[in-house]
């Protein structure tokens, strides 16, 4: 199984009504809309559609984007459509949930999401779990959580998927220390504030994830 190169803790997806509720057009995704964005999801990491579910969705995308752009939120499938829709976004949510890195899972509710798993005794323990559960907003936090990645113009950072905390570098190696170096102050911190618990997980964190081009 191949995992992720890229990756990042958060919604993966646009928030969608849940089956039941009113909708809420320009604002959240219509059930269906959110099976559909399920679907496509797992396309775009790699999930190969049988050839029935390829037609199924193209049947559906028919339906719920009759113009582009269009607003979100108004458009449903009839109900049998909807109940072929929402097995295949089942499936394609398993296949996503499979992927998800080491300590971590994915989740699905109004939107699919990765989170840290918060249980301190396994044995990968993710950097954003002893932060969440630390309660403080510790200094090193961010930067230790960082990933590194190459910029288009050949210079390295560390970060998340939406800031840079550290870099330039020259290399990934250095990106990398960067981020080591944030982690030891991190459990610095951690002890400090008198969370012993947390500090002692340091040696399950993930190595720092690089990611390819």
């Amino acid at each position: 199984m191949t995992g992720l190169v890229r990756w990042h803790v958060g919604r993966w997806t646009t928030r969608g009504t849940r089956v039941g509720e009113a909708f809420e057009a320009g604002v959240r995704r219509t059930p269906d809309e959110l099976n559909f964005d399920v679907v496509g999801l797992s396309r775009i990491l790699g999930r190969r559609q049988a050839l029935a579910e390829e037609m199924l969705v193209r049947r559906c995308q028919a339906a719920l984007r009759p113009t582009d752009p269009r607003l979100c939120g108004v458009q449903a499938l009839d109900e049998e459509l909807g109940g072929e829709l929402a097995k295949v976004a089942a499936r394609a949510f398993e296949w996503i949930a499979e992927r998800a890195p080491a300590g971590y899972e994915f989740v699905l509710a109004d939107a699919v999401e990765l989170e840290p798993r918060l249980d301190l005794e396994a044995e990968v323990v993710a950097v954003e779990a002893v932060l969440r559960l630390a309660h403080e907003n510790l200094p090193a936090g961010r930067p230790a959580a960082a990933h590194v990645r190459r910029s288009a113009s050949g210079s390295w950072y560390a970060g998340d998927a939406a800031c840079n905390w550290s870099g330039p570098h020259d290399t990934a190696e250095a990106a990398v220390h960067a981020v080591q170096a944030a982690r030891r102050e991190l459990v610095e911190q951690l002890t400090a504030a008198g969370r012993d618990d947390l500090a002692a997980t340091a040696d399950r964190w993930p190595t720092v994830p690089v990611e390819s081009e």
